[in-house]
């Protein structure tokens, strides 16, 4: 309720009725028009904020020449050239400086003189003596009035450049936000992914050696089973089948655990794009590539960047209906090579975002969760990053940036030649 009546009521509106009503009272002319046109310029004053007509250029424009005729006319009906009321005058200047430009300042201050002025041209100029006119004051006015508009433009302009100073800080703010958000999310992931790696890689080792056992115990009740026996030789068929699967698993689990050995060579990017999405083999998903001609052969790891490529364009065909389309797009951006993978399926829901690159988790019923968390994992080993943006209904966009040049590449590729 409060906030309703403070929307309703400015502190302002009894500054300026406090204002205008003392004018009206120390009027020297008490008639109903000097008091009606007084009336009429306080309340538009008071009522003009309310309105978001004068919020606009032509609002403020048309506002302004209300205030100037109101102001002729209180002028007007007060003495005219000897008014006491040639202050009100100052507010279409005011007006004008705080909302239009220089010229349009200098415009309206230039017919406000020429508003006040223009009472001399009602006296009698053949006999000026038979006025009380005070010619030094009336020469002061026509100072003043351009004084104030130039002075209140100069101080209403620092005013605008300090709020777009501020802006535009806060704009900084923000982003540097967002990118220590984003920052931090990467630090979790990779402690996260460092965490299951270790026990990843524990437990796969565990499990081989009694895997290995359960194959041997399968291939040997195979060989020893009689020939008639067709429902265990099958059973036996089954349990090697399975062991193998499983230590595909147990080999993928452990491809996500262990540190990748870099074979860094200048490569041509789109090529091993090409290669990638080639590996597709005919789809009913078509696959538009728009590649950039000012990224360089650069160095990286040609085989396993193929290998995310792949992933990534594999997952958007698969989301994507038949007859859709998938776009591989690379530019440059702040000297890394951004390569973009764009589907247009259904999307990702938001809670899922954070968790996409995380180990074990999927999506696909069949799915194990390992895929995007190694691709994150070697993108992350090429010191670049991988992100993505989805909106559920409307596809997904993965973008991976390599930089050009890696910090220490050296010592990582003797490293690695060494091993």
């Amino acid at each position: 309720m409060a906030g309703v009546v403070s929307k309703l009521v400015r502190t302002e509106d009894f500054v300026w009725l406090l204002l205008f009503g003392a004018m009206a009272i120390a009027s020297p002319i008490q008639d109903p028009p000097s008091l009606l046109m007084l009336s009429l310029l306080a309340l538009f004053q008071v009522l003009e904020p309310r309105f978001s007509y004068f919020d606009s250029h032509k609002g403020k424009i048309a506002g302004i020449v209300i205030k100037l005729v109101l102001g002729f006319l209180v002028i007007g009906y007060t003495y005219g050239i000897d008014s006491s009321y040639y202050p009100i005058l100052l507010l279409p200047v005011v007006t004008a400086a705080t909302s239009l430009g220089v010229w349009g300042t200098a415009l309206v201050t230039a017919l406000a003189c020429v508003s006040y002025y223009s009472f001399l041209l009602f006296l009698d100029l053949s006999d000026l003596t038979r006025y009380s006119l005070d010619w030094q004051a009336i020469f002061l006015k026509m100072v003043f009035l351009p004084v104030v508009g130039y002075l209140t433009h100069t101080l209403a302009q620092s005013n605008r450049e300090e709020t777009r100073k501020y802006q535009k800080a806060a704009e900084e703010l923000a982003i540097a936000n967002e990118n220590l958000r984003k920052a931090e999310a990467a630090i979790r992931r990779s402690e996260r992914l460092a965490a299951l790696g270790q026990l990843t890689a524990g437990l796969a080792h565990e499990l081989r050696n009694p895997m290995g056992t359960i194959r041997a115990s399968a291939e040997m009740m195979a060989k020893n089973l009689d020939r008639e026996n067709e429902t265990m030789r099958e059973v036996a068929g089954f349990v090697m089948t399975e062991v193998d699967r499983a230590n595909s698993l147990i080999t993928r689990f452990l491809e996500f655990a262990k540190p990748v050995p870099l074979r860094m060579a200048k490569t041509e990017l789109s090529a091993v794009i090409d290669r990638a999405v080639s590996q597709l083999g005919p789809q009913a998903v078509t696959v538009y590539k728009n590649y950039s001609p000012d990224i360089p052969p650069f160095r990286f790891d040609a085989e396993l960047m193929e290998r995310v490529f792949h992933n990534l364009v594999l997952n958007a065909v698969q989301a994507t209906q038949p007859g859709g389309t998938v776009t591989v797009k690379t530019r440059m951006a702040d000297g890394k090579a951004e390569i973009s993978v764009i589907d247009r399926g259904s999307g990702i829901k938001k809670e899922q975002l954070e968790s996409i690159f995380n180990p074990f988790f999927t999506t696909k019923p069949d799915g194990v969760g390992l895929g995007l968390a190694i691709v994150s994992k070697i993108v992350d080993e090429h010191g670049g990053s991988i992100s993505v943006t989805s909106e559920q209904g409307k596809g997904s966009h993965f973008c991976v940036l390599l930089p050009l040049e890696r910090e220490g590449k050296e010592s990582n590729e003797a490293q690695n030649s060494g091993s």
